[in-house]
């Protein structure tokens, strides 16, 4: 037995964990360092204040809402599997990820699909399944801060609600956010280099 299978022991439930996240041994260990590195007081989960010490959190822009993520139905607490699980949207989408995949396994994490889920949410800020004009415009002030004039930021608002509303119901379906961002290459852009 070598070093690597004694020390991927350390990490509990890995080799759940690396099928449902897609991870490799090495990166789920270091993010179980992180993980506990977190874990200021060695608690075993991690609080929304553990996760507010985390530098690029702490200066995005939607930080609060990325961390609201690890947070499903109001829950105070995140474990490791959890944890790993969020991150998993951000890892990067390998040549075998885009092979024939099992169409009874469930979709991976890092999917086309489930980056735009994960994306949606932020928007989604009561969780209604609708990106309503209001909830864009709180994430694009949030996004923007003071660099655009109230007016500026109610303008791109409306812009952005009328050209993804297909169906003029003045808010965007998950599906129009979907239809919205086809062009774009979301898999590169919620990929995090470090999480293969």
């Amino acid at each position: 037995m070598g070093s690597g299978g004694s020390r991927a022991a350390q990490v509990p439930d890995a080799e759940r964990i690396r099928r449902e996240t897609g991870f490799s041994q090495a990166t789920l260990l270091r993010l179980y360092h992180r993980f506990r590195a977190l874990d200021s007081n060695k608690k075993g989960y991690l609080s929304r204040m553990d996760l507010q010490q985390i530098g690029a959190l702490a200066v995005n822009p939607l930080g609060d809402r990325i961390i609201d993520s690890f947070f499903p139905d109001g829950s105070l607490r995140v474990e490791f599997p959890d944890f790993a699980r969020v991150l998993a949207h951000f890892r990067p989408v390998d040549d075998e990820d885009t092979g024939t995949r099992d169409p009874m396994q469930p979709e991976p994490l890092n999917s086309r699909m489930n980056k735009l889920r994960f994306a949606f949410q932020l928007y989604d800020l009561d969780g209604d399944g609708k990106i309503s004009r209001h909830e864009m415009l709180q994430v694009l002030r949030l996004m923007v801060g003071v660099q655009v004039t109230e007016e500026q930021l109610e303008s791109i608002t409306d812009r952005t609600v009328q050209e993804a509303d297909e169906d003029g119901d003045g808010a965007v379906s998950f599906l129009e956010f979907t239809k919205s961002l086809e062009k774009m290459n979301i898999e590169q852009k919620m990929s995090i280099r470090i999480l293969k």
